[in-house]
Order: C-alpha cells, then sequence, then structure tokens
C-alpha cells in the first residue's frame, strides 16, 4: 500500500513534534518534513522538494501565516492538498482558509481518529470538514447528497457566488444594484433553501457543487 505524504507546518515545537509522532503512528501516513512558518513552506517548495499529498497547516504563525501560505500554493502548487489546523473556528478565518484553498478545517482538539479520517478523505475526495467546525457554523445537515437536486435561481446563483468573495453584504447588494433589504431576502431564502445557518454554509455548498473555484 502507497502511503500518504504528509507535511506538517506549525510554529508550535512542542504540538508539531507531537503531532508528527501521532500521524507517522498511522500506517497510512508518511510525515516528510516538518516546517517551523508559511515562509519554510515557500522555500521548500522553491528548492523542488518532494511534493507530500497533504499539507496539515497552522493559521498563526510569525514570518508567513497559514492563509498567506496556503494562498501560495494554490497560485503556485494548485494541486496541493491544505488541511487548516487551528486553535480558532472563528467564521471570518475559516472563510478566509477556504478563499486561501484550504480543503479541509480541523479544530486542533479533535481525536485523532478524526485527523486520519480527515487526511484520507482530502486525500481522496478532495476536501473534508469536521462536525465540530460544521455544527458551530453550519447545520449539522448542510450540503446533504439531496442537495444536488436543488435548483437555483439565475439571480440567486448571482448572489451566491459574490457571497464567496470578500465583499460584504452591503458592498453585494451595491454590486447587484439592489437594496440592502433584498440582498438579506436573498440570504435568508438561500439559508433555507439550502438549510445552512452562516455565510460559510453558502461558501461550502458552492465550492462542493463547484459553482465557485476557490
Amino acid at each position: 500500500m502507497n502511503k500518504i505524504d504528509v507535511i506538517i507546518v506549525d510554529d508550535h515545537m512542542l504540538f508539531s513534534q507531537a503531532l508528527n509522532s501521532l500521524v507517522s503512528k498511522f500506517d497510512e501516513f508518511n510525515v516528510i518534513k516538518v516546517l517551523n512558518d508559511g515562509a519554510e513552506v515557500v522555500d521548500y517548495f522553491k528548492n523542488n522538494n518532494p511534493a507530500p499529498d497533504v499539507i496539515l497547516m497552522d493559521i498563526q504563525m510569525p514570518i508567513m501565516n497559514g492563509i498567506e501560505a496556503t494562498s501560495w500554493l494554490k497560485n503556485n502548487k494548485p494541486a496541493m492538498k491544505v488541511i487548516a489546523l487551528s486553535m480558532e473556528c472563528e467564521e471570518e478565518t475559516i472563510l478566509a482558509m477556504l478563499r486561501a484553498g484550504a480543503k479541509g478545517y480541523l479544530l486542533k482538539d479533535i481525536h485523532p481518529s478524526v485527523l486520519k479520517h480527515a487526511i484520507c478523505e482530502v486525500h481522496k475526495n478532495g476536501f473534508y470538514y469536521t462536525e465540530n467546525v460544521t455544527s458551530t457554523l453550519l447545520n449539522a445537515n448542510t450540503i446533504s447528497s439531496t442537495k444536488n437536486t436543488i435548483v437555483l435561481k439565475e439571480r440567486e446563483l448571482e448572489f451566491l457566488k459574490l457571497a464567496c468573495s470578500e465583499l460584504t453584504y452591503k458592498q453585494i447588494a451595491e454590486k447587484m444594484f439592489l437594496s440592502p433589504k433584498t440582498v438579506e431576502n436573498y440570504r435568508e431564502a438561500l439559508f433555507e433553501k439550502l438549510e445552512a445557518k452562516t455565510r460559510i454554509g453558502l461558501v461550502l455548498y458552492a465550492i462542493k457543487q463547484k459553482i465557485v473555484i476557490l
């Protein structure tokens, strides 16, 4: 069986060493490098070192943080699969990592079995989000298989694509030449139709249905 090659990026030495030890214990994985920050990630790839299958990326790091490093990978190594591993579950932070190109978002207090499953899922299917993240920020049933049959109207699609950008709802209203109240109605209608509770739910739906490519 070919092992899944993993790179760990985290500036906290004790955590990165513990994570290295944990991941290495699983027969499915092979940790090929532990890096301290995003700048080291850039240097690693610029020096033509062996590319991993999955990168576990911390967010808050000196020199170059996880969002910046993931964005660099998206632009320079688009096939690279990044899983964010963080203590933060703030909506804006998760959205920033998704926009930067992260394929998964895990909280650092997850069970080892969840970490193992997430790495395998991202490697095989291209994305994974833990229940901790989704249940906190989305409806637990968001984006179920039945959502493939949902038909969105043209203006709903337009709003959904803009919701995946960095624009505020007010700016979206201006771009769509609508009142903020009308845009709010679009948002609430999509929340109900897609069974989402937050903007992240809309973004995840758009990503998984390939309505947008972040």
